[in-house]
């Protein structure tokens, strides 16, 4: 009886020592606690050692550390009908651990349609090639709108970015299509502006060879005659400087070679008539003149 009594004396210890054990609790770091008593909320406690009653109260843990997400690929139309598919991460925390754990049943799913939601709107409201080309302008518009719209749901988003913006198959084939269009159409372009500036240069260089050829031929000539001309100035200054005696030897030089040729007519100056047969040249001729007769 005395062992029974002693035994139950131990089980009663022990139970009152983890009953008091299990008033302790422990909230790490960067988490909050929420006490509940008897299933209702009672306070919100810090990080540290906290103190509950026992069946009575609970405690649920609720991180503040920063979660990344992703949200994975769903489909949104744009602004001229067309299909895209698009992709996003974020980064958020939680900020009121109360809204975000009684407020709600799953406060980032809530949070991820509402920013779905958002994202369909922007692009809705752009053409597919406004939105494939604006994914920063995106980034920023979405940032905006959801603002503090997820404080409802004790959240607050930190960062948020599209990863893609893809077009449907069907959209991708056709912009390859147009592409690959574009790109004949600019090469046929270059081609052809190749092409005219080749034509335009050498056209440039054969008329710069014709205008070269030109002016020095017109500098040859230019050259020749003012080579004829200094020729020219030359022998009339000689000729003016030249005295009577010089131009009778010339007469005479000359009487002289149509003496010996087979012509028997004499020009001579008037002035010289008187002097005719003095001069041996002119005998000559009249001999022979004679000696044909």
């Amino acid at each position: 009886m005395e062992v029974t009594l002693i035994m139950f004396k131990a089980i009663i210890a022990i139970l009152v020592i983890l009953l008091v054990l299990s008033s302790f609790r422990v909230v790490p770091q960067n988490n909050e606690g929420l006490i509940e008593t008897l299933g209702k909320y009672s306070r919100t406690v810090k990080a540290g050692l906290v103190v509950i009653i026992p069946i009575i109260q609970k405690m649920r843990r609720v991180s503040l550390a920063m979660f990344p997400a992703e949200i994975s690929k769903y489909s949104i139309i744009t602004k001229d009908n067309a299909e895209i598919t698009t992709s996003l991460t974020l980064n958020y925390l939680v900020t009121d651990s109360y809204k975000y754990f009684y407020n709600n049943t799953d406060s980032v799913k809530s949070m991820v349609e509402l920013i779905r939601g958002h994202l369909r709107d922007i692009i809705g409201r752009m053409d597919l090639n406004e939105a494939l080309g604006s994914t920063s302008k995106i980034n920023t518009q979405l940032s905006e709108a959801i603002g503090d719209l997820t404080d409802i749901y004790g959240i607050r988003v930190v960062r948020v970015n599209i990863d893609e913006l893809l077009p449907s198959a069907e959209i991708q084939k056709a912009m390859d299509k147009q592409l690959t269009a574009d790109r004949e159409k600019i090469a046929a372009i270059e081609k052809a502006e190749g092409e005219a500036k080749n034509i335009e240069l050498t056209t440039k260089a054969k008329n710069d060879a014709l205008i070269a050829t030109a002016k020095a031929k017109a500098e040859a000539v230019k050259t020749e005659a003012d080579a004829e001309a200094y020729r020219i100035s030359k022998l009339q200054s000689s000729l003016a400087a030249a005295s009577d005696g010089y131009f009778k030897n010339q007469s005479l030089d000359s009487f002289n070679k149509l003496a010996t040729g087979p012509n028997n007519m004499i020009v001579v100056d008037k002035d010289d008539m008187t002097n005719l047969g003095s001069i041996p040249a002119t005998a000559k001729v009249w001999n022979k003149s004679i000696e044909n007769e």
